[in-house]
């Protein structure tokens, strides 16, 4: 069983500025896993930022409520989770080199060290995505 050092968890809502809103959480998430002893290399801390963006954005374009973002420093990985009200999976699209989407989920997969999706008690799902730290 995993030993969280630090956690961070909101709830944001679909409006404007959530992305910044989410990626200002992972910047005091990595902050405060500094000042715990936490060092979280510099690699890990872009794909943090950058799978945090994607997975809030896409909870909060394909579903009708908010969503909550979950940040947990594990020994070895970070755990991200993003929990929203739809109990549909992501489905996988052929990226789209004209700019109409298609890149996150693959992206989301080719980043992280493992990825599941949990169905939630109240209907909804959970995205669950690991980021090794070595």
């Amino acid at each position: 069983m995993d030993t969280a050092l630090v956690q961070h968890r909101i709830t944001l809502a679909p409006e404007p500025g959530v992305g910044a809103a989410a990626r200002d959480t992972a910047h005091r998430f990595l902050a405060d896993a500094r000042d715990h002893g936490g060092a979280v290399p510099d690699p890990a801390q872009d794909t943090l930022l950058l799978l945090v963006t994607e997975l809030v954005t896409n909870a909060l374009r394909h579903t009708d409520g908010p969503c909550t973002l979950c940040l947990t420093l594990q020994p070895a990985a970070i755990d991200v989770d993003v929990t929203d009200t739809s109990p549909h999976p992501p489905v996988p699209r052929t990226p789209d080199h004209t700019g109409r989407g298609g890149w996150g989920w693959n992206l989301v997969h080719h980043l992280t060290e493992a990825v599941e999706i949990r169905p939630t008690a109240d209907g909804g799902k959970t995205i669950h995505a690991r980021i090794a730290l070595e």
